[in-house]
């Protein structure tokens, strides 16, 4: 009996430690799968610059009934950005639950199953614009950022959405637009969602992993070019008005806009890989610039 008690003693032992091995291998898979779509971004400040043309008069506030100026500086983000897609953001942001096995000429382990993303997996804040005097076109003159890490730059994988109002307080929405902020690629970008390819993001209509070609992506090449030493604004065929603004009567400002900014990562985006676990954006800042409607 002493001698069976001990084989059995031995075996319950060896079970115990293949099963920890086995616990322990299972978790390193999932840190390996999983890794690539949860990064940790601390606590920072972005700061919103306005760029004034000549001869306009632009401000803009983070409250609609606060203080305005030619600078603001967003909320802080505090937490993690975890990577999310859609093609529409007034249509909601997804992001992965669950794996597949690649098919041939895809990573080994691919996205393949989604539901939807919450709050904290990306950044939002509000900010309200406002101009005197005469019409105004307003555009983007430039999005600044800064990587932590320059080898693995995970602002190749960052995009930046603006949703604008008409103007007011809480009124409908008059149009959204998506900017890639770097358009260089990771060195170890990859394509890694089941279904789609480069340039395909998540179908805001579907939750069935559905991608859709991302048309509607504007870059560096859409913005207006604003001289910081004279003040003036000029304008290319590319140039992307986001919204319009009306000064009030007898050259006092007109009736703010409501512009929502959204700041995630674009898990789609081949550039959305496992390099980039735990790099930051130390910081992004926004420009702005205005043009008369109807330029002479």
């Amino acid at each position: 009996m002493p001698k069976e008690r001990a084989v059995t003693k031995r075996l319950k032992y060896s079970f115990v430690m293949a099963a920890i091995v086995l616990l322990i291998s299972a978790s390193s898979m999932v840190m390996v799968t999983f890794a690539w779509y949860i990064y940790q971004t601390g606590a920072r400040t972005s700061d919103i610059h306005m760029a004034v043309g000549t001869g306009s008069s632009l401000q803009i506030s983070n409250t609609y009934n606060g203080e305005y100026g030619t600078a603001t500086v967003m909320d802080e983000f505090q937490g993690r950005l975890n990577p999310v897609s859609t093609n529409r953001i007034t249509g909601g942001f997804q992001k992965v639950y669950g794996f597949s096995d690649g098919s041939e000429n895809q990573p080994r382990l691919v996205a393949s199953l989604f539901g939807a993303g919450e709050k904290n997996d990306y950044y939002e804040t509000t900010l309200f614009l406002r101009v005197s005097g005469e019409k105004q076109k307003v555009y983007l003159a430039d999005i600044g950022f800064e990587d932590d890490d320059l080898l693995n730059p995970i602002s190749t994988a960052i995009r930046v959405g603006f949703v604008a109002h008409e103007p007011g307080q809480d009124q409908p929405v008059s149009g959204e637009y998506i900017f890639a902020i770097n358009t260089a690629d990771n060195p170890e970008a990859e394509y890694n969602t089941a279904t789609g390819q480069e340039g395909y993001v998540l179908d805001c209509t579907r939750t069935d992993g559905t991608t859709v070609p991302m048309t509607n992506l504007y870059t560096k090449a859409n913005f207006c070019d604003y001289n910081k030493e004279n003040g003036t604004v000029k304008l290319n065929d590319s140039s992307l008005a986001l919204f319009s603004l009306d000064g009030g009567s007898s050259g006092d400002y007109g009736t703010p806009v409501q512009v929502d900014i959204y700041i995630w990562l674009e898990g789609c985006d081949k550039d959305c890989t496992n390099n980039l676990c735990e790099k930051t954006l130390k910081k992004i800042a926004l420009s702005f610039a205005c043009s008369p409607d109807d330029p002479k």
